[in-house]
């Protein structure tokens, strides 16, 4: 299942790592699902898209649980009990203003006790001393020390040990969303400068996007900087190496946003005012997971190789035995659509659609008669929602990931995500009463009808 921790529900403002979080886990547990997907957990950027995360490596401070600081001693129960927003949809402005105030209330007690003193923290010094003091002299917002963003770091590790603890014991696996760039306002371009494409004076030359696709007329203008693949390459790729290794400590296996970056990726000069006028340069993607491999060892990593896929881009993902992705909603456009379930190869990751589509049941609706007629001819006349969600589970993939919001049958309203959009993204909440017992067994039955259990 494929759900956002932000969408959980609970106090707050957003969701976080606590008791919703270990709760959804249970659910989907005893549905019999292994898998729960996340979108990115840094700390989010502009527009709050974990899809342009603050740091590279950082985790969200927002995701904190107070209601787990709260039992710890760390910040008042009152505090771990604010509701903010409305539900169904984050609040992250509610959110930022509880939980900073909550923050500083648990590092303050936290250095009154001496905290600092713990082994367990002095541990955690060590294990993530590669980018940690980036983080923690970079990261804060006024008034923040660089104890305090370290000790931040420390409980969202706790937490968040806790909860894939909680979740293996469901039976249930995380896995991880890698983004392939990040902003330049983040820590990692402020603190290493050297390892992107910057002028003199600290700005991108070049900035990234797409060009023009299905979901914009006009590219897709992202204005990440793109990196130095020469100063890479000189140090033999470590940045990239500790960031891949930082996330296989904290998820199962990891999903590589933008794969088709590692072998091209689109540079539009900086100052464009869309993405038509850019061009593709090169990426030694071959050359760094070779790195990473001699490194790290065998990676569980899987590759979104959507959008302008070429061969060299296949080559480069089954060459590193990484799974690729199918996606049902791309599938019906065309009758050799390599989407189409008959399609599907077994060392692949179906889903029925991303966080940036649209969920079935309003996709559904805006089909022409021509892919609609396609996709009944595999999913039946009936609900069309149930019937490809079941064709999901049925495909010969290996894994299939399905979005909670088509679990559910919800509409357009619950979409996580529209690309191009620099607003009103990535908002939806799941409602409490969602996940009741009867829809945790009508799940339990579609598995294993499916062979999927």
């Amino acid at each position: 299942m494929l759900l956002h921790l932000t969408s959980l529900p609970g106090p707050g403002g957003l969701g976080d790592l606590g008791a919703a979080a270990r709760a959804f886990a249970e659910r989907i547990g005893d549905a019999g699902f292994s898998i729960w997907q996340t979108l990115p957990v840094h700390p989010v950027g502009p527009g709050n898209s974990p899809y342009s995360p603050r740091s590279a490596f950082a985790g969200e401070p927002m995701l904190l649980s107070l209601q787990d600081l709260a039992d710890e001693g760390l910040v008042p129960r009152t505090m771990a009990r604010r509701r903010a927003g409305t539900p169904g949809r984050t609040d992250w402005r509610a959110a930022r203003r509880i939980r900073r105030e909550a923050l500083d209330i648990a590092w303050d007690r936290f250095h009154a006790d001496g905290g600092e003193r713990d082994p367990r923290f002095k541990r955690f010094l060590r294990r993530e001393s590669a980018w940690l003091p980036t983080w923690s002299r970079l990261g804060g917002r006024r008034g923040q020390t660089p104890e305090q963003l370290a000790f931040e770091q420390f409980l969202f590790d706790r937490q968040w040990k806790s909860l894939r603890t909680h979740a293996r014991r469901c039976g249930v696996h995380l896995v991880g969303d890698l983004p392939i760039f990040v902003p330049l306002e983040s820590v990692d371009v402020q603190g290493h400068p050297e390892l992107f494409r910057l002028d003199a004076e600290g700005l991108p030359t070049v900035v990234t996007g797409v060009p023009p696709d299905a979901f914009s007329r006009s590219g897709q203008l992202w204005n990440h900087p793109h990196y130095r693949w020469t100063s890479h390459r000189r140090t033999g790729f470590d940045w990239w190496i500790e960031r891949i290794a930082r996330q296989l400590r904290l998820f199962d296996a990891v999903r590589i946003d933008h794969f088709i970056g590692f072998h091209r990726a689109y540079e539009v000069k900086a100052g464009a005012r869309d993405a038509r006028s850019g061009r593709w340069g090169r990426s030694p993607g071959d050359e760094l997971l070779r790195a990473a491999r001699r490194r790290l060892g065998p990676m569980p990593l899987f590759a979104e190789d959507l959008g302008a896929v070429t061969r060299e881009v296949i080559a480069l993902r089954d060459r590193h035995g990484l799974p690729g992705m199918r996606i049902l909603q791309n599938a019906f456009g065309s009758p050799d659509s390599s989407d189409l379930p008959a399609n599907h190869p077994r060392h692949a990751v179906v889903y029925t659609g991303t966080h940036d589509n649209a969920p079935l049941r309003g996709w559904w609706r805006t089909l022409d008669p021509v892919a609609r007629r396609r996709a009944e001819g595999i999913a039946g006349t009936g609900d069309p929602v149930k019937g490809l969600v079941d064709v999901c589970f049925r495909s010969h993939a290996n894994t299939a990931i399905v979005p909670a919001q088509d679990l559910l049958g919800l509409g357009s309203v619950a979409r996580m995500n529209r690309p191009g959009t620099p607003r009103g993204n990535w908002t939806w909440r799941l409602p409490p009463a969602m996940l009741p017992r009867t829809r945790v067994r009508t799940l339990r039955t579609l598995l294993e009808e499916s062979k999927r259990l």
